[in-house]
């Protein structure tokens, strides 16, 4: 369901803030940051903040590393936006082709084992987590992924467990490639709160 108050601003000032960033940026302020204007007591501070936790706090995981787990939770939750977006942070850091064989296929992606092990866990975690168990974190830590790896790959899978979710919800429309690369480089340089 697309709100309408999400396109423009539910207030005169988010309106003109949709404008100027629009303007300055180029592009179309994307929705995700649209809905953080539009309801600041869920998708702008804590929302904001979890997400730069998860995705920008302290971690041996790399920002690509994290930002493609966000885009495989997307995959898994069949959300283009967020699949779109979060694959566009990825590759600022890592190899696109490497980033999009993940997305074809972890298993077979040639990538470090320990991460395939962490997206084995974040996919069990996604799609069937009635099912998730301690054998499945004693599956990564086997792999190599250290416990806190595990906790920081788990809160990647819960935020983008509940985004993707608010993204399909709220049908925010898909980007062009180049306003995906466009608003990557921002994320980048702004962070997500």
């Amino acid at each position: 369901m697309r709100l309408p108050e999400i396109e423009r601003g539910d207030d005169l000032r988010h309106r003109a803030l949709i404008r100027i960033i629009s303007a300055v940026s180029g592009i179309r302020l994307p929705d995700a940051a649209r809905v953080a204007f539009y309801d600041r007591a869920f998708a702008g501070p804590a929302l904001g903040a979890w997400t730069q936790r998860a995705l920008r706090g302290p971690s041996t995981w790399s920002v690509s590393e994290r930002e493609l787990m966000a885009s495989m939770v997307a995959t898994w939750n069949s959300c283009p936006f967020c699949i779109g977006a979060h694959r566009a942070v990825a590759v600022k850091g890592m190899d696109p082709e490497i980033a999009d064989a993940v997305l074809t296929d972890y298993r077979t992606a040639p990538i470090p084992e320990r991460l395939r092990a962490a997206l084995a866990f974040l996919e069990r975690m996604t799609t069937a987590p009635a099912e998730l168990d301690t054998d499945d974190a004693r599956r990564a830590l086997a792999a190599g992924v250290t416990v806190d790896e595990l906790r920081d790959a788990a809160a990647v899978g819960t935020i983008f467990n509940v985004i993707a979710r608010y993204a399909n919800a709220l049908d925010f429309e898909i980007p062009s490639v180049e306003e995906f690369d466009t608003a990557a480089g921002m994320l980048l340089k702004r962070g997500y709160s």
